[in-house]
């Protein structure tokens, strides 16, 4: 008999308490049912409605769909009939084959599908229309509640259904599937192994049969004795190829899952075989031995091998491993932190960086392991808005030792220490790494700048290791308050200058926001080398706020000094980080000259300083970044001030990021 993996000894079938609650409701799916049963009423999902949003996004259905419960299609419905396995599993009008064969990789562990489909449901007492399924994403198991009507036509279920048509536990297995991505069209065309780490939380390691190391029956042996979802698939190499049908009765483009390895004495030689099954459920392989087939044969037919490891233990070594884990979750945000691969060297140090310091060799050897598996999140939800998956990667580099971003200059002199094997279109792209003990910088970003997506990013490494993000909240280095110059100490230039501020202060010596915002805008509009629109009133008033240590919102002599003194070296920054000399600045540049003038920002908030300041080439004119400087240290010092009058008294505590998060939404 082929192996199965069984869980030792006799398992009970908890309900996860830890899976996070997803309905509209807030409410559980125990609470869900029992308000039902005090109603009398069968649970119909708001969230996922039975009518055609629910299906389709860019298509309306060739039939007439009817929506029915189970107990409307047969009289004596079952959920799992004599248990679930692989023969429960029939591919219907829906080009999710790729999902089908994970489900049927599922169905050989037990304790995972016990985590997938919780036991505590079914047709008999309780029954209330709910059925719940939980999956994994992006590091939390989360709690989906669905109802129990299907799509169907003249009685029939259209889509995913069991060989025995009273068994439905597949079919609502779909369905909370196609909730948790959106629709049942979200579901056409994937990879098998996005699945099976949706149901697992495991890790994927992919194998070319071709270029598989000599002991890839091992290697299969053992992953499905350790409990592994395995899939298996043949390339094609134009769309005219796809599910076309091989001489042998293979299908080219396919998912497949691998439920068996054995061997067998034949003729007096052991024999290796492999059992591969088509979600279809028909359509089999032809050639020797039938429904087994020879492993050679496999290795032959088969481009494509994906095993998602439920630990990140080497499916080449005898011993298992206690892994330590780490999860970093980011963004790429166009025009702040989407600098693309490193062939894209202006912007490439711009995305976000994760210091990783390994401090404990393996057991009797002299490096570290480690595992890195970046994850793009929500593609398939985010389809009927037109969006494919990104090519993904990251590169791994040897840390300065600086505890800080690091900058355009370093990336342009040094090497990549490690980096994923390639940068590809799949949800996750995930490799295996030995380095010398030490402290590192991983750089997760898409092939081409400019591109947006959020990202799960998990480190497992046998050793614990120490990470962290680089671009969280940090301190700011808030410039000290330009003072005026003692009159008896003025330079040749302040005469001019006083003459200046007499000419447009008037009579009461002091200027007005109004009188600021004429001065201002008859200077810098004459400055040929920043392209300059106007400030506005508003502008000015935040400048006074600004420099105004008297409180009567006008700016004397000293004030006025000092914020020209302040306005020459805001330009002179400007003009240094003007690449192009354009006049304007690329908000990529944003961080480096923000970091200059004092402020060294999160993630979250250069993010939204773009999306504020930045016009859609991602461009900053000279009065956008005035602005911008204007409302930051304002904000700084108005927290500053808070922080010193209220250290020993109660209130709601944020930290400077934080604090000039909240007054940049103002």
């Amino acid at each position: 008999m082929p192996y199965l993996y069984r869980a030792p000894g006799p398992q009970k079938h908890p309900v996860p308490k830890d899976a996070r609650i997803t309905h509209s409701s807030g409410q559980s799916f125990e609470q869900l049912r029992q308000e039902c049963a005090q109603k009398g009423v069968l649970f119909e999902d708001p969230d996922f409605p039975a009518n055609n949003s629910s299906l389709f996004y860019s298509e309306r259905p060739q039939i007439p769909f009817v929506w029915k419960r189970p107990g409307e299609i047969v009289k004596n419905p079952e959920f799992i009939l004599g248990g679930a396995t692989r023969t429960d599993i029939c591919q219907g009008e829906l080009g999710d084959c790729w999902l089908l064969a994970a489900i049927a990789s599922l169905t050989l562990n037990e304790k995972a599908l016990a985590r997938v489909i919780p036991q505590d449901q079914s047709f008999g007492a309780g029954y209330a229309g709910i059925f719940h399924f939980q999956f994994w994403q992006h590091s939390e198991w989360l709690d989906v509640v669905i109802d129990d009507r299907l799509p169907t036509f003249k009685d029939r279920l259209i889509f995913l259904h069991s060989a025995d048509h009273s068994e439905f536990w597949s079919a609502l297995l779909e369905k909370a599937y196609a909730k948790l991505n959106g629709s049942y069209e979200a579901l056409k065309g994937g990879s098998t192994i996005e699945a099976m780490e949706d149901f697992t939380g495991g890790v994927a390691e992919t194998f070319a049969t071709k270029e598989a190391p000599e002991n890839f029956y091992e290697i299969l042996e053992k992953a499905l004795k350790r409990g592994s979802l395995v899939g298996c698939s043949i390339d094609i190499r134009n769309a005219a190829e796809s599910e076309a049908r091989t001489p042998f009765g293979l299908i080219k483009g396919h998912a497949y899952s691998v439920t068996g390895i054995d061997q067998v004495n034949f003729q007096g030689q052991k024999m290796e075989l492999i059992r591969v099954r088509n979600p279809w459920g028909q359509v089999e392989w032809t050639g020797s031995w039938s429904d087994r087939m020879a492993f050679r044969d496999f290795k032959a037919h088969f481009d494509k091998v994906e095993i998602c490891n439920l630990t990140p233990d080497a499916l080449e070594e005898d011993a298992l491993h206690k892994w330590e884990v780490t999860v970093h979750q980011g963004s790429w945000v166009r025009g702040s932190t989407a600098g693309g691969c490193r062939n894209f060297l202006d912007t490439f140090w711009t995305n976000p960086q994760i210091k990783l310091s390994l401090t404990e060799k393996d057991e009797g050897q002299e490096d570290c392991t480690f595992l890195v598996a970046l994850m793009q999140k929500d593609r398939r939800k985010l389809k009927r808005f037109g969006a494919d998956m990104l090519t993904i990667g990251y590169a791994i580099y040897q840390s300065p030792g600086k505890d800080e971003h690091l900058n355009k200059d370093f990336f342009r002199y040094h090497a990549s220490q490690a980096r994923s094997k390639t940068f590809i279109n799949l949800r996750e792209v995930s490799d295996r790494f030995k380095l010398p003990p030490g402290e590192y910088i991983l750089i997760p970003s898409t092939f081409e700048p400019h591109q947006e997506a959020d990202f799960c990013l998990r480190i497992f490494s046998e050793k614990k290791a120490i990470t962290q993000d680089m671009d969280g909240d940090v301190d700011i280095d808030l410039p000290e308050p330009l003072k005026p110059t003692p009159a008896g100490q003025e330079t040749e230039e302040e005469p001019q200058f006083r003459a200046l501020f007499e000419q447009v202060a008037g009579e009461d010596m002091e200027v007005t926001a109004e009188e600021l915002e004429y001065v201002l805008n008859a200077v810098l509009s004459k400055k040929k080398d920043l392209q300059f629109k106007k400030l506005s009133l508003i502008s000015c008033k935040n400048i006074i706020s600004l420099m105004d240590t008297s409180g009567n919102g006008k700016l004397e002599f000293g004030e006025f000094k000092a914020f020209w003194d302040k306005l020459k070296t805001w330009t002179n920054l400007f003009l240094q980080f003007d690449a192009d000399k354009s006049g304007t600045m690329s908000s990529y540049e944003l961080r480096t000259v923000l970091k200059a003038a004092g402020f060294q920002l999160s993630h979250h908030l250069l993010q939204l300083v773009v999306l504020r300041y930045a016009d859609e080439g991602l461009q900053l004119g000279f009065d956008d970044f005035l602005n911008c400087l204007v409302r930051l240290e304002n904000a700084s010092r108005v927290f500053q001030a808070l922080s010193t009058k209220n250290e020993d008294k109660e209130f709601i505590h944020l930290n400077i990021n934080e604090f000039i998060n909240l007054t940049m939404n103002i």
